[in-house]
């Protein structure tokens, strides 16, 4: 076989044969393989060539290496981005379980107060608590209800537990309520075992009552449940306010005198029940009887503003004038 001529015919270069060396490479190839195939006899030489050949091999695979690697770095950085958006949703969904497990238990606060007021014969309001007196002293709270909404001065403050205290001011949008434990505060009480009637007085300290002056052979006992006293009118009778936890009778003293803790929860929860315990008549008469001017004939039309306790040493006005004279709420 021969390679290209030129065709004396035409004047063309034609191509000819593959050519003997051609030949040769297709045997040598073919010989090799048959003898590879036969046993491991280039097994080898097979070798030698491919450690000679691995850096040909190496660079021809570094594209490849090339497109991995950055195909990694980006799957790295939307793990990342992915990582961080999970983050953020669960620092979120933690924000909205704290404000579920609050707002959870305030409904369970709402329940509470109206299962009370389903107790009550008496009209009721939630009122929201939106300030706490800071003086350690004064034992009182603001309320978001005023007297658009019917509050007047003394009126009965109540939780699902037992009684809070009663309204002192009253404006148009708020009011301000003394706790029972506040040292200016009084309340009628009845003892539920015997029905021994007498004045419950705040401690002070934020968390007890007083019954002071009790005569030393009063049947009474530590565990007795204090209940509101229908004396008066201005709590809901039988409503619980506390329960006694220790007596004491000073040696020498005519008078024993006992320690009760409230039964209302206070300072805890956001709401409390305004409840009108007095008739609307009584209401009116004691409100014109407070606005009227004070003067000898006025007290003689008005015998009911003689029976007005007196204003309190601090300055402070009484809290719950009374209507009768066996009522007492704020102490003299």
């Amino acid at each position: 076989m021969h390679g290209n001529y030129v065709d004396p015919d035409s004047g063309q270069i034609r191509v000819g044969g593959l050519g003997l060396p051609t030949l040769l490479l297709m045997l040598v190839s073919m010989s090799l393989v048959f003898t590879d195939h036969q046993g491991d006899h280039l097994l080898s030489v097979r070798e030698a060539l491919a450690t000679a050949l691995s850096p040909l091999v190496w660079v021809a695979q570094t594209p490849v290496r090339a497109g991995l690697v950055a195909e990694r770095l980006q799957s790295r950085e939307s793990l990342e981005q992915e990582n961080q958006a999970l983050q953020t949703t669960l620092l979120q969904l933690q924000a909205r379980l704290q404000r579920l497990e609050s707002i959870e238990a305030e409904n369970q606060r709402l329940r509470e107060l109206l299962a009370s007021s389903e107790a009550l014969d008496e009209k009721v309001l939630i009122a929201e608590i939106i300030d706490i007196n800071q003086d350690p002293y004064r034992h009182q709270i603001t309320l978001n209800k005023g007297r658009r909404d019917g509050v007047y001065r003394g009126q009965a403050l109540i939780d699902a537990y037992g009684v809070l205290g009663q309204v002192l001011e009253v404006s148009q949008r708020h009011a301000r309520a003394i706790l029972i434990t506040d040292p200016d505060h009084g309340i009628p009480v009845e003892i539920n075992r015997t029905g021994l009637q007498t004045i419950a007085v705040g401690s002070g300290d934020g968390a007890g009552l007083r019954l002071p002056f009790l005569p030393t052979n009063v049947d009474i006992r530590e565990g007795d449940l204090l209940v509101s006293s229908p004396l008066g009118g201005r709590f809901p009778p039988g409503y619980p306010v506390g329960r006694i936890h220790s007596l004491r009778n000073t040696p020498g003293a005519h008078f024993l005198e006992a320690r009760a803790h409230p039964s209302a929860q206070l300072n805890q929860g956001r709401q409390a029940l305004l409840v009108w315990a007095e008739s609307l008549d009584s209401i009116e008469a004691e409100e014109a009887a407070m606005s009227a001017p004070a003067g000898a004939g006025d007290a003689a039309e008005n015998p009911e503003e003689t029976l007005l306790p007196s204003p309190l040493p601090s300055g402070e006005p009484s809290p719950a004038p009374s209507p009768s004279p066996s009522q007492s709420e704020v102490r003299p």
